[in-house]
This record gives structure tokens, sequence and C-alpha cells, in this order.
């Protein structure tokens, strides 16, 4: 058996948990999907900063690099209640287990889609295949019902999701070959640099660009001037900071 059929053999699964390391499980914690995707979509990009009014790449402007967003994945599976596809033990089981596509409709919605009470935001994600591993949070789901009982009740839908990439701080500048947030880092602006945008080289996130300022004693953070040196301090000690 190749490889290939290995890893199709083991169902897709998707856990959920109530912190970002992804050490905490939620409630409910995993949900293993029916069939296996057919296929799966990775997409990844990296943002330039054009020039105002002046067309990127154009002569004596150089598209300058400004960051790269989170990679997305996208993927279709289908949850079936019809039973047509399962036999002997497997069909019994289902059949035994009572969950509907309805009642798997709603698990996936509880697991990836809805608030948390806890944390007051949607699960953080996990979406294992395989060697594949894929740390996420839901972005969107569209549902589309293929079949109905008597009832009305669907017995047979498609899911088409996407999940954007998600990972702590920490993480992140260590897997990109970056110093620890824990280390005090120092920058040299050049031309096209931001605040937040250098804040988000650094830490993995945008948002302390305003204490940065304050350490830095910067009258204009919107106007940084190429050449000057920036200090970006400790990131455990700015979070303990108020």
């Amino acid at each position: 058996m190749s490889l290939l059929n290995l890893f199709k053999l083991e169902k897709l699964r998707i856990e959920a948990y109530t912190d970002v390391e992804r050490s905490k499980p939620a409630d409910p914690p995993h949900m293993t999907v029916m069939f296996n995707p057919t296929s799966f979509q990775e997409r990844h990009a990296n943002a330039y900063q054009a020039p105002h009014r002046q067309a990127i790449n154009s002569p004596g402007r150089p598209a300058l690099y400004g960051y790269t967003p989170p990679g997305d994945l996208s993927f279709q599976f289908i949850l079936d209640g019809t039973g047509v596809n399962f036999s002997g033990a497997e069909k019994l089981a289902r059949v035994l287990s009572g969950e509907s596509v309805k009642k798997q409709i709603a698990k996936f919605k509880k697991l990836c889609l809805e608030m948390n009470g806890d944390i007051h935001q949607p699960n953080f994600l996990k979406i294992s295949w395989g060697d594949f591993k894929f740390s996420c949070r839901l972005m969107s789901l569209d549902i589309t019902y293929k079949l109905f009982d008597e009832a009305g009740d669907p017995i047979r839908a498609e899911l088409a999701v996407k999940f954007v990439k998600d990972k702590s701080a920490k993480t992140i500048l260590l897997e990109a070959g970056k110093n620890s947030p824990d280390l005090t880092h120092v920058r040299t602006v050049k031309s096209g640099d931001t605040l937040p945008l250098l804040c988000k080289e650094i830490y993995g996130s945008s948002a302390h660009y305003l204490r940065v300022a304050r350490d830095n004693d910067l009258d204009d953070f919107r106007n940084l001037i190429p050449g000057q040196k920036l200090k970006f301090p400790p990131l455990e000690s700015r979070e303990g900071s108020g």
C-alpha cells in the first residue's frame, strides 16, 4: 500500500481548544469528519507597500515588503445520514449513535463557529490529517443541503470551510527564525517602515505600537525617520506593564 493510501485511510480530525497554545481542550474537544476531503487548498501571500500616488515597482520606487499575512486552508467535506456508504458493524454503529446530519452540523458549529462562553470567542482549532497539522480559526462556513427526509430534515450536506492560520506570537517568531520576543530588540528604521508593522514583525502582533512609541519617546509615531533606532522591550515585561 502506498504512503498516499495510508494517509487517506486516516480520517481528518478537527480539535478545539480554549487557548492559543492549544493546551486546554474545549467541550466538545474534537470531531472526526465522516469522509475525507478529496482535496484541500492552502493559500499563502506576501503583502507589499506601494508608495503613495505612484505605482508599485515603478522606476526608483521598488516594492517594499510589508508583512506576510497568515495563510489559510480551504476544503469541502460531506455529512451523510443515508447510510448508503456504510455497511455491517459501521452502519449499525452510526444508526445506534443517533448522530443525524442535523446534529453533526450543530456539533461542527459549536466546535468551530459559535462563541465559547468561557472565553467569549470561538474556539482555537487544530486540524490533523496524517502528518499534516494546521493551527487555525474558522474563517467561513458554507453549507449546501443535498437530500432531505420526509420530515424535511437534511440527510446529506456538503460543508465548504475556510480556516485562517493562527499561532501564538512566540510560535510565529520561533518558526520565522527570529529572536525570542523575551529579548529586547533594536531596529534601524528603513524607508517605508511603520511602527505597527515593526511590532507585527517582532511581537507577532501590531497591538503594542502605542507602548513602543511611549518607550521611545516618539512625538509622532506615524512619521518614522529612516536611520533612527527604536527599542522594542521584551514581550513578557510589556504584557505585565499597565
